[in-house]
């Protein structure tokens, strides 16, 4: 999967467009209580998501891989 569009919402999901146009969102939430994703309790912080595609990063350097959002989030096929 590559990502297409992400935008980041309240409560710590993304909200994600792929490139078949499937849609979806994944919840960060359980990744906060690892060291790497330490910074994004901060929501101003994880507001700061940046998409690379295959990737998803923050400026803190925490980052989820496309392969990892694709396999946990909850999607719909675009009508």
């Amino acid at each position: 999967m590559k990502i297409a569009k992400l935008s980041p919402k309240s409560n710590w999901v993304l909200s994600i467009i792929a490139d078949d146009g499937r849609i979806g969102h994944f919840d960060v939430s359980p990744y906060l209580e690892y060291e790497a994703f330490e910074a994004l309790r901060d929501h101003n912080e994880f507001l700061k998501v940046s998409n690379g595609g295959y990737f998803v990063e923050w400026d803190c350097g925490a980052d989820l891989s496309a392969d990892t959002i694709e396999a946990q989030m909850a999607s719909k096929k675009r009508s």
